[in-house]
């Protein structure tokens, strides 16, 4: 009786639904087990499943596998035969007929599975000697939760940066201070992405971070990091690649929240419910353009309009996942993951949040108000919801979800569990809900948010966005640790986390934990604003450390994962772009609005028009990347094209042309060499730098020719 109570415990969820007379009936089922099935068993279906191999995610070698069915869902309900799916297929009713390329069994063995199957289906012994029933990746376990990024932030004892670091440097010391006239350079590029003009270097390098924070320069120079995170464009991409003319206006939210220092909890609330906050508030409407930023299709069949609807849906989801997280989440599309407890149970859950949730093409009112960028759809009516008075009616003024097929509408009522992501394979509805891994058991409802009385919107997105910024029971901890990691990889040109967005096991490991929460710590106690952790992290003796080069200390750590030396890292093609403009004297700083995909304009990189199919060419050149999915850190190649843009490029030259006119009235040949070294580098040229430079003047290049050669120098193009 002893085994027969253990096999009763396998399975919770069945123990609500057992007969009366249970008991009597497992002890016969494990009669006709160990007499006849268990045999039968081995002889016709353990190669296929279980043993040689496992077909179709289907393993009866134990019978808590056996109960958990595989790619087409629940093989063998416990007591119910007639309902159970090996009955059909042994009995050759359904596709795919077993066993495999055998005959039909005898009807005597038939019968023999079926009277099991209505006894229980219980086993006394694995078929498999020694094996264990495979783990249920859909349950996370407190084990699951002991990967450093799943944990809550340590709480860690230190007064700086500096102090942190070096505890971990095995002995060895930061590089000497750069001078003063690098780290002014060094802060402007940062910052704002724009070298400095000729300014005294007198000034207090903490004032200077103040001002430059203060910039409106700032937000145009960190916006562009966060618009690769959100995969940013202005078309729908695919063949059409149709324009999405008002997309710039969530381009222009993110400027405008990093210059106001908008809290980053805030940020991350407004991006995934600023509809369902503020309905009113143009700015946090426009902040919605994060979810209907990815590329969705304009030509399907009618065959493909519900995985297309799980295409857009996972797209949001996916985003948001690897941006914000650093969680490759959408792996577990069809499968739990491989490698991280996420199981696909999870995915789906979250993906309901999006269940109605579409896409809108829509402009500035007449007023100045935005509207949202993405709306909740009316489940009954299958119209967009309107939502206060900021909004001019949309079919009325032609402001429809962004369908563009013909093919159905714009979403579906439900959104089902897919086996294998197939939306043919139904596996039950999918109700809201988090990761498990980031959640405390129990605390789903301290999440969930009800919309007032007569909302039209279903507060599934802003229950999410509770969930995400909620640092002591859901994913708060994790959000505050991959956006720090994101600002010390803009500082130090490599992260913390090396691979931004995945911290999972797949990701490369954080090579200062304790630094890295710490910094996240601090966050959280600044009300979650950027600005001071920018301050902190760039008034640290690591950050303000020159790159002088040590060979002990780069055999002891090549990859500078110890951060005793500033690595130089050349700049992203907009800063360069951006610098050309500035020190040529022809900059326009014209902020927000539509932007241009003409090479000619001299307004900052962030305004040039993404569109996916006709990407600028010289932004391309210096790596921009496809806007496609969410892109943590950009690659830096060194290719033959750049060299050509900067020397042969009619845009470049008019630059150096600009910049020859700055310098011109300077005086002699050399205090015009001197003077284009102050605004290209912010420093005075080396002896032997001014005589190469009045060689080359006196051989009978132009002075514009100068300024070309010196705009193409390295050190133009990296921050040193």
């Amino acid at each position: 009786m002893r085994t027969l109570l253990l096999i009763l415990t396998t399975s919770s969820a069945l123990a609500a639904n057992l007969p009366p007379d249970h008991a009597k009936r497992m002890e016969r089922g494990l009669k006709l087990f160990d007499g006849e099935v268990a045999a039968i068993l081995k002889q016709n279906c353990l190669k296929c499943h279980g043993g040689e191999k496992v077909k179709s995610d289907f393993d009866l070698a134990t019978r808590e596998d056996l109960l958990r069915g595989g790619s087409h869902g629940s093989v063998v309900v416990p007591f119910d035969a007639k309902g159970s799916l090996l009955m059909a297929l042994i009995r050759h009713e359904k596709e795919p007929m077993m066993p495999d390329s055998s005959p039909k069994l005898p009807e005597a063995v038939i019968s023999k599975i079926a009277a099991w199957i209505d006894d229980g289906a219980p086993y006394s012994v694995p078929l498999v000697a020694g094996k264990k029933p495979k783990k249920d990746s859909s349950v996370v376990t407190d084990e699951d939760r002991q990967w450093w990024a799943f944990q809550p932030l340590k709480k860690v004892q230190a007064k700086s940066i500096d102090e942190l670091l070096l505890k971990n440097a095995k002995g060895m010391s930061f590089a000497p201070p750069a001078d003063k006239a690098v780290l002014v350079r060094r802060l402007y590029l940062d910052l704002t992405g724009l070298p400095p003009s000729e300014v005294s270097d007198t000034a207090d390098l903490r004032d200077l971070i103040d001002e430059l924070l203060a910039s409106p320069a700032y937000g145009e120079r960190w916006a562009r990091h966060w618009l690769d995170v959100a995969r940013y464009a202005e078309s729908t991409g695919f063949e059409q690649d149709y324009d999405r003319p008002f997309a710039f206006h969530y381009r222009d939210f993110v400027i405008k929240a990093l210059n106001s220092d908008m809290p980053y909890d805030q940020f991350v609330k407004w991006q995934l419910a600023g509809d369902e906050y503020e309905p009113q508030n143009p700015l946090a409407l426009a902040a919605t353009g994060f979810l209907g930023a990815g590329v969705f299709p304009s030509q399907i069949t009618a065959n493909e309009v519900e995985s297309s609807r799980y295409d857009a849906m996972d797209d949001m989801l996916g985003t948001t996942a690897s941006g914000m997280l650093g969680l490759t989440l959408s792996c577990a599309r069809c499968h739990d993951h491989k490698f991280d407890p996420l199981p696909t149970r999870d995915y789906y859950a979250m993906l309901s949040t999006f269940t109605t949730t579409t896409r809108m093409n829509v402009d500035v009112h007449p007023d100045g108000k935005v509207t949202s960028a993405v709306t909740t759809m009316n489940a009954k009516k299958n119209t967009p919801t309107v939502q206060g008075a900021t909004r001019m009616m949309i079919c009325a003024e032609g402001y429809d979800p962004i369908v563009m097929h013909t093919q159905g509408g714009p979403f579906f009522d439900k959104t089902y569990v897919l086996k294998r992501g197939n939306p043919l394979m139904k596996d039950g509805e999918a109700m809201q809900g988090f990761l498990q891994v980031l959640s405390k058991p129990g605390d789903a409802k301290r999440w969930q948010w009800q919309p007032p009385a007569g909302a039209k919107s279903t507060g599934k997105r802003r229950s999410l966005s509770n969930w995400i910024t909620d640092v002591d029971g859901g994913a708060g901890a994790l959000l505050a640790r991959v956006i720090v990691n994101r600002l010390w990889q803009h500082h130090f040109g490599t992260g913390l986390v090396p691979t931004p967005n995945d911290f999972g096991k797949t990701g490369t490991p954080c090579t200062q934990p304790e630094l890295l929460d710490w910094l996240a710590a601090k966050l959280i106690e600044n009300g979650w604003k950027l600005k001071p952790m920018h301050k902190l992290i760039l008034s640290s003796r690591a950050w303000q450390q020159s790159s002088a080069r040590d060979a002990k200390k780069e055999a002891a750590d090549p990859a500078n994962g110890l951060f005793m030396r500033f690595v130089p890292y050349r700049l992203e093609g907009e800063a360069i772009r951006d610098s050309m403009l500035a020190v040529s004297g022809v900059l326009d700083p014209t902020m927000h609005g539509p932007g241009t995909r003409d090479e000619n304009s001299k307004r900052r990189s962030i305004y040039f028009n993404i569109k996916r199919s006709q990407l600028i060419g010289s932004m391309v050149a210096f790596d921009q990347p496809e806007p496609l999915v969410s892109q943590g850190a950009r690659p830096t190649t060194t290719v033959a094209p750049q060299a050509l843009i900067l020397m042969n490029s009619p845009q470049a030259r008019q630059w150096a042309e600009g910049l020859a006119k700055r310098v011109s009235g300077a005086g002699d040949a050399a205090k015009q060499i001197a003077m284009t070294y102050r605004h290209c580098f912010h420093r005075e040229p080396k002896p032997a730098e001014l005589a190469t430079g009045l060689d080359f003047l006196k051989s009978g290049a132009s002075l514009a020719d100068y300024c070309q050669v010196v705009m193409s120098l390295n050190e133009f193009v990296y921050v040193n």
